[in-house]
């Protein structure tokens, strides 16, 4: 039986009013549970640009359905799927995001209970609960990232903060897969047994080692990939650069370092990265190191190409044409 809080009050219908108005009346009724609306079919409007006229009598404003998703987002609300109502008009429903995950506040488990800090992101945390490369807006910024890179035969790539190993697994999807081996470094033993697991073959490697203290005997790579990882608490990023540029990479060598520019809420991905104590999306301290990171390669000869969205992507190439 729903509690009246699961119970959206009953819908109103716009037609032509201003989004400024919708975004009022949502506001209203949220802090009370779902909120409902009736707006005109996004599907009337394919191809016009929001806030074009459509449908009969040209008496209704388009507004596609991304619109929605991104007022659901900015609302902190995610959105259901729309449902039809009539020949003009789809119902909206949008639901408040519960809490953020687990592991942004600092916990780990999904039990709840005390574990090792190296567990934090490890196979029985609620971490581990995310397919990043099984929602489109980490996949296609992801494959297009990898298809700027251009390996040779048997290149070795480093994996920083490589966990169970996701992203090494989207190297296979490529059209002109590389024949490539990989060595992966993470804190968690758990998440190294998964990656070890999936990918046994005798060439690669899977370390538990501190980001800041790598093994000389790492040797030099072809590429170096983090995802999400040098950010995190105590690990100096600035002196890991220089040590991975001065020590670990080959002369013709891509580094592909991802930012993270989202969080999780309530098993929802939401854009931007938020500083601590904050409750808005800050972006400041990440364009900072972006700055940083793009400055100190161009000096050491490599050409950078930032992309992504949920993670901003850095790719910089040193060597070749």
């Amino acid at each position: 039986m729903s509690s009246p809080a699961d119970t959206p009050a009953p819908a109103r219908r716009f037609h032509d009013e201003p989004l400024i108005l919708i975004v009022r009346h949502l506001r209203g009724l949220l802090p009370r549970g779902l909120a409902r609306i009736e707006v005109p079919d996004p599907d009337l409007g394919r191809g016009r640009y929001p806030g074009e006229r459509v449908g009969p009598g040209a008496g209704l404003v388009h507004r596609p359905l991304r619109s929605w998703c991104d007022l659901a987002e900015g609302l902190g609300c995610r959105l259901l799927t729309p449902r039809g109502v009539d020949a003009t008009h789809v119902a909206l429903t949008f639901e408040p995001l519960g809490d953020e995950a687990s592991w942004h506040a600092g916990g780990s488990a999904a039990s709840g209970d005390a574990v090792p800090a190296h567990e934090r992101y490890g196979a029985e945390s609620d971490f581990a609960r995310v397919r990043k490369l099984e929602d489109a807006g980490f996949l296609m910024p992801w494959l297009e990232a990898l298809g700027r890179i251009r390996l040779p035969a048997g290149a070795r790539v480093l994996d920083l903060g490589v966990n169970r190993g996701d992203e090494l697994a989207a190297f296979a999807w490529l059209e002109d897969a590389p024949d490539v081996s990989f060595v992966g470094v993470d804190h968690s033993v758990s998440a190294l047994a998964e990656a070890r697991a999936r990918f046994p073959d005798a060439r690669h490697a899977f370390l538990a080692a501190d980001l800041d203290a790598l093994p000389e005997e790492l040797g030099r790579f072809h590429l170096v990939v983090s995802v999400g990882t040098l950010q995190s608490p105590g690990v100096d990023d600035h002196a890991l650069l220089r040590r991975l540029v001065q020590r670990h990479l080959e002369p013709r060598a891509t580094l592909l370092l991802g930012f993270p520019n989202s969080r999780f809420r309530d098993g929802e991905v939401v854009y931007g990265a938020r500083v601590r104590n904050l409750r808005e999306p800050d972006l400041s301290l990440l364009v900072k190191d972006l700055s940083f990171y793009r400055r100190y390669l161009h000096q050491h000869g490599f050409r950078t190409f930032l992309g992504g969205r949920y993670d901003l992507l850095l790719t910089a190439v040193r060597g070749g044409d």
